[in-house]
């Protein structure tokens, strides 16, 4: 039955039938083979109760929020301070990419918004530092991996809301991971300036710039704090810091003058529509994952791997081995609802912690976003640039391995993600 409904998934993707309706075909297609009755019965419940949950609503929330800051110029000002802190380094704008990115993603918690605010301004900006085309496409899709680690996170809030993890936990579990990430791509774009011998742009700015444009950037550099402190200290639910902080953001837009009606209206409108986009997705999901719980697959899963319980490392590369390849051909938030059900009993019988366990799946979710054929970042970020797709899949590895490195890295040193946690939590 799994492989039929793999078959009839796949074959209406190709087919160019939109991913929701694909889902649910598919899901059709299932409750054929378990009990053709529960198509009118169990399918609408599944459906609708896949959404129906409070926690969720964060998600549209901090989209809200990271829309409103576009809108209201703060995503400048966090760039501009990012080329004050590293713009004077040899390869300063590829550096002020990845560490607006680090910025950039403590507010939205989006890849694909981040390789869409930050690639249409810098993109241009590196190639005229002496940067390919081809690589600075590929470093503005590979730093935007950091916005879903770096807190808030999408996937983390589906996470934790399958699993009923701990939001706060995840969120403080993915500080160190994000900067990790940041760190990995500044590297490789050290060598990548070492390599072609860019020049350094000016040297570095008196501290009383710095200071200048770090007080710009202050109303934007609060909000990750306002999310974070509020959830873990238990002052508010995820869903409420999501509604705080894009009325945080649209205040200040308003005060600094450049957050117009119009502005905000636009801002509302991209967020219902992709809002929407996910929600169908993971209603969607929710059904199938339902359907392969009652046919018992997440069972015969952990029967399949129970001989490797003992050795939770190689547990994780097994699973992110699978995820990695399910998220090459899948929407991230369809394979997030599908697999992690699978998934977190197999984690429980072999002692991973299971806000690591959710680090792991959401890495490897993420790198999916730039992984060929379906990567939405390299797509994002090839029209941004204006390069042919093809040619960026051609060069897009060494950024997707460098994500790898960190996974691995991540997989074999647990304390690089609980730390944080048990420290403040």
């Amino acid at each position: 039955m799994t492989l039929i409904m793999l078959f009839v998934f796949l074959a209406h993707v190709l087919l160019g039938l939109p991913l929701f309706l694909a889902l649910l075909t598919t899901a059709v297609v299932g409750f054929m083979f378990v009990d053709p009755s529960m198509i009118g019965r169990i399918m609408p419940q599944q459906f609708f109760g896949g959404i129906n949950v409070f926690s969720l609503m964060a998600i549209p929330l901090f989209i809200l929020a990271g829309n409103l800051m576009n809108a209201s110029g703060l995503t400048e000002r966090l760039m501009r301070l990012a080329k004050m802190l590293v713009g004077h380094l040899r390869g300063g704008v590829g550096h002020v990419n990845v560490v607006s990115s680090v910025f950039f993603a403590g507010v939205n918690g989006s890849a694909v918004a981040d390789t869409s605010a930050l690639g249409s301004l810098l993109v241009p900006a590196m190639k005229k530092e002496g940067y390919s085309t081809a690589f600075a496409a590929g470093l503005t899709a590979g730093s935007s991996l950091i916005g879903p680690i770096i807190p808030p996170s999408i996937f983390m809030i589906l996470y934790a809301s399958l699993t009923n993890t701990s939001v706060g936990s995840l969120f403080l579990a993915g500080v160190v991971p994000g900067l990790i990430l940041g760190i990995a791509f500044m590297g490789l774009n050290a060598w990548y300036a070492w390599k072609h011998q860019l020049k350094k742009q000016g040297s570095f700015p008196p501290l009383g710039i710095i200071a200048m444009a770090a007080l710009g950037a202050m109303p934007a550099l609060m909000a990750p704090f306002i999310i974070v402190a509020g959830i873990v200290m238990g002052f508010v639910t995820p869903t409420e810091s999501g509604a705080l902080t894009a009325a945080y953001v649209a205040l200040c837009g308003m005060l600094l003058g450049q957050l117009t009606i119009p502005a905000l209206w636009k801002a509302i409108v991209d967020t219902a529509r992709l809002t929407s986009a996910i929600f169908l997705i993971m209603a969607a999901s929710a059904t199938i994952s339902w359907l392969l719980s009652y046919a018992q697959v997440p069972a015969q899963f952990v029967e399949l791997l129970s001989p490797y319980v003992d050795q939770p490392v190689l547990v994780l590369l097994i699973l992110s081995l699978i995820t990695f390849i399910t998220g090459m051909f899948m929407e991230e938030v369809s394979a997030l609802m599908l697999l992690t059900p699978i998934f977190a009993p197999i984690a429980m019988m072999a002692g991973i912690d299971p806000v690591h366990l959710g680090i792991i799946i959401t890495l490897n979710i993420t790198i999916a976003l730039i992984t060929p054929p379906m990567g939405a970042c390299v797509f994002v970020a090839a029209a941004v640039s204006r390069i042919e797709i093809v040619e960026l899949f051609k060069t897009i590895w060494p950024f997707v391995l460098t994500a790898i490195f960190v996974l691995i890295l991540l997989i074999l040193f647990p304390a690089l993600t609980l730390w944080l946690p048990a420290t403040i939590g």
